[in-house]
């Protein structure tokens, strides 16, 4: 399986591995790297970037590695590995301001984990080739990408919203939104060819800047 992931997507790989069994191992190594608004408040902006390398458990880092194995060779293919690095690292940075600006105001929440980049490579896929269709764990049918990139989107929003469970959803969204932007700058032609997600991406963004202002207000 390896020799069809490109060296950029084993690199991220490797290091989202190597960072998540300190992590798992060393207590302290994991508080100080960790995504944790209070410290971010603090001073250490560090955390938003080294937070995507870190995971709560092997089932954490295997969903995101797992995920991201699949969207990476059509990505790198089409951009380019250093366009590519520029979309990883922009989607995590996005997902956790994100995430950061959205519990502003709770010094104690804390997350880690890279699906905020990992969406973002998602996204850039289904817009870099909108005729995508995808298979999910449970769901043995092919899914066109669009249809799940809008059910994605609403889960999330809905995550955002209810905020009933333990999963990152502000860094999912902001991660999309920055791996839609970042795809956009590098290729603009993309629009074109994209717009019914696009639009699908507008919607969910009024909602979401809703959401943030009610619960910032």
């Amino acid at each position: 399986m390896l020799q069809n992931i490109p060296p950029v997507g084993i690199l991220i790989i490797g290091l989202n591995i190597l960072f998540s069994l300190i992590g798992f191992k060393n207590d302290i190594f994991f508080e100080k790297y960790r995504f944790h608004i209070g410290s971010i408040k603090a001073g250490d902006y560090y955390r938003l970037l080294s937070s995507g390398f870190l995971h709560v458990n092997t089932t954490h880092i295997l969903f995101n590695m797992f995920t991201f194995y699949f969207f990476v060779n059509i990505v790198v293919g089409i951009l380019g590995t250093n366009s590519f690095l520029l979309l990883f690292v922009g989607s995590l940075l996005a997902g956790n301001l994100f995430g950061y600006y959205f519990h502003y105001k709770d010094n104690y929440y804390s997350a880690v984990g890279a699906s905020g980049a990992v969406t973002g490579v998602l996204f850039s896929a289904l817009l870099l080739y909108p005729e995508i269709e995808l298979m999910l764990f449970l769901i043995p049918i092919p899914i066109p990408g669009y249809l799940f990139g809008i059910v994605y989107l609403l889960y999330t929003l809905y995550g955002m919203k209810t905020q009933n469970d333990n999963i990152g959803h502000t860094a999912h969204f902001g991660g999309a939104i920055g791996g839609i932007v970042i795809t956009l700058f590098l290729m603009p032609n993309v629009i074109y060819k994209s717009v019914f997600m696009l639009s699908i991406l507008s919607f969910a963004l009024i909602i979401a800047g809703v959401l943030l202002y009610r619960k910032q207000s």
